[in-house]
């Protein structure tokens, strides 16, 4: 009987050592959360864009300096990009078959996110405690 089971069996469930990566689910739940923190930071973004469109520098940076908005767009950069790297992530994962050239890919798309991050938090830091000066 086992032997008319093993036969039902497709060529992928009988290879051996080739089953889940076990890390598929804290993924999903990285990804759905940056998904969720990302709503109001993109509304509150746009709010913005909008409600300071004829602001001149000086006012941009006096509104800037206030700590709420500060913690705000620092937010919506770290939270941001480590969705989109999230979603890179798994498009490399997913169309790049070669494991050492995918591992080269996703560690530097890693680290140009974190160097494109780093950049904006320290320009957002420089505009917000320049303060109108």
């Amino acid at each position: 009987m086992s032997k008319s089971n093993n036969a039902i069996l497709t060529d992928m469930k009988k290879a051996k050592g080739l089953g889940s990566a076990h890390h598929g689910a804290i993924h999903k739940l990285q990804h759905d959360i940056t998904t969720l923190v990302n709503i109001p930071l993109v509304a509150w973004v746009i709010y913005s864009i909008f409600s300071l469109r004829n602001a001149s520098y000086q006012e941009f940076t006096i509104w800037m300096s206030n700590p709420v908005f500060i913690v705000m767009a620092t937010l919506f950069v770290i939270v941001t990009l480590k969705h989109f790297a999230l979603e890179l992530q798994v498009v490399m994962e997913d169309y790049i078959s070669s494991k050492w050239l995918r591992m080269v890919k996703v560690v530097g798309m890693k680290l140009f996110f974190f160097a494109l991050g780093t950049t904006a938090i320290i320009s957002i830091l420089k505009i917000a405690l320049s303060g109108g000066a």
